[in-house]
């Protein structure tokens, strides 16, 4: 693929770690306002080259850093109603303040293949073994630029820690409909296997119907889709499962009809983007209806990313050292049953890159923290090109995030991809994750969010910029 160089514009520093990066036009602007929104609950506005604080929840977002730091809860999504211009209304997703447990699982997690038991574990006790609550809401911008909450649309009991999503919330254009992104829970190689499930609401993406004005005071934290009261299950369509983890979800203009791209982070060998354009979702109604009949239900049409029997384009893994040689690893099939359950349902990936590569202008990757589709002119090779970040090279110090492109096929074959090259100088010594990347509306910008450590509580340390040429 042709090598790519692109500049790095700084538009603001000294923030806190950037989640979600979009634009949005305030009521009564002629133009767009571009949206930062950090991981410990704040959301600021620049407009005019002046950052402004757009709103501020920081009271209401769980004490992050109790694991040494490292933190996947916080803040999550962000997005604005395809009208906010006119009904002021947006949408957050972030995890409540107050609502700590002590986690679904005592000790860590490893599957073991010779170990029947470890590879079908069950979520019990949910009410009282889970990590945190996150929550869905829709809020107003009123006249007077103050914003109140209007509603709660769901609020989930999550596992575990990790695995919430990244800008978890984006409006489809096909649809109208609010999007919601679920991780798979957290841990490690989903030890209850609820990507899989059709009943649970983790590792899955959500429609959710907003302009279904059924209000429900303070819904109960649940799990599964039965749990719901009636009214919000009416609200709610399932169109894919098998999610480990995603950054988002990005829609490319494609003839009369959107292609949709997923990243989907790996376990200990792949990341992986998806890409799909037809897709049938399943009402919730239905899922519901068909469990209590005690059917299985049809879900050939499903979108099914295939874990966690699958991580990207390899059946998911186990890596442990070679007894004969130290600087040589091996892997075993961690769920080899589920690899071959999953083989022919789950949809191919479009791209994948891989935590240990030795190829030429290849990177050894982490973490895929942000894909989005650049239809704009001032970068001609990137034009209708799915650019993507992973959060750092495994490789080499200090640490530095990846900036990196790929394009649509239409051949449903595993795609190339590049590396772009950048020339901003951060400093010798000094350490950047790329953290979030984001766009305008009309998807002719790109912005990157960066963060010089890996973990929430070291406070200030962000830089959000704009890609340019």
């Amino acid at each position: 693929m042709k090598k790519v160089k692109v500049s790095l514009r700084p538009i603001v520093s000294n923030i806190n770690l950037p989640t979600v990066i979009k634009t949005a036009k305030l009521p009564g602007d002629s133009i767009e306002s571009l949206f930062i929104a950090t991981q410990v609950g704040e959301i600021f506005y620049i407009k005019d080259g002046i950052i402004n604080y757009f709103l501020d929840i920081r009271h209401q977002i769980i004490k992050l850093g109790s694991n040494g730091g490292y933190d996947e809860r916080g803040l999550l999504g962000l997005s604005f109603h395809p009208n906010f211009y006119f009904n002021g209304l947006f949408y957050l997703h972030y995890s409540l303040e107050g609502t700590q447990g002590p986690g679904a699982l005592s000790e860590s997690f490893m599957p073991d293949p010779c170990n029947f038991n470890t590879l079908n574990l069950k979520w019990l006790n949910r009410e009282n073994k889970y990590d945190h609550i996150d929550t869905v809401e829709e809020w107003i911008l009123q006249p007077n630029s103050q914003s109140k909450k209007r509603r709660t649309l769901l609020n989930l009991r999550r596992p575990f820690l990790n695995h919430n999503g990244i800008n978890s919330l984006n409006f489809s254009p096909e649809t109208g409909k609010l999007l919601l992104t679920t991780g798979d829970g957290g841990s490690g190689y989903d030890p209850f296997n609820l990507s899989q499930d059709i009943m649970e609401i983790a590792g899955k993406i959500i429609e959710i119907d907003v302009n279904n004005n059924n209000f429900i005071d303070n819904p109960p934290a649940i799990t599964r889709f039965n749990e719901l009261p009636e009214s919000i299950q009416e609200m709610l369509t399932v169109i894919a499962k098998g999610v480990r983890n995603i950054p988002g979800i990005s829609f490319q203009k494609y003839y009369n009809q959107y292609i949709k791209y997923v990243g989907n982070v790996g376990q200990d060998l792949v990341e992986s983007i998806f890409s799909f354009i037809y897709y049938k979702p399943i009402p919730v109604t239905e899922i519901i209806q068909t469990f209590l009949q005690n059917h299985e239900h049809d879900q050939k049409n499903l979108i099914n990313l295939g874990w966690r029997g699958w991580e990207g384009d390899l059946p998911t893994t186990i890596i442990r050292n070679c007894s004969s040689n130290s600087s040589l690893v091996e892997e075993t099939i961690s769920y080899f049953n589920e690899a071959v359950r999953t083989s022919i349902n789950r949809i191919h990936p479009l791209t994948c890159y891989y935590h240990m590569d030795t190829r030429p202008d290849k990177f050894n990757g982490s973490a895929i923290t942000g894909v989005q589709v650049y239809m704009g002119n001032e970068i001609p090779d990137l034009k209708g090109c799915v650019v993507f970040t992973d959060f750092t090279r495994s490789e080499g110090a200090p640490t530095r995030g990846v900036l990196a492109y790929t394009k649509f096929r239409t051949d449903c074959r595993l795609n190339d991809f590049s590396v772009i090259e950048t020339n901003y100088n951060f400093g010798l010594g000094i350490s950047y994750y790329y953290v979030s990347l984001g766009t305008n509306l009309t998807q002719s910008k790109l912005y990157l969010g960066v963060y010089g450590s890996a973990n929430v509580t070291d406070f200030n340390q962000g830089i959000v910029f704009e890609i340019i040429k």
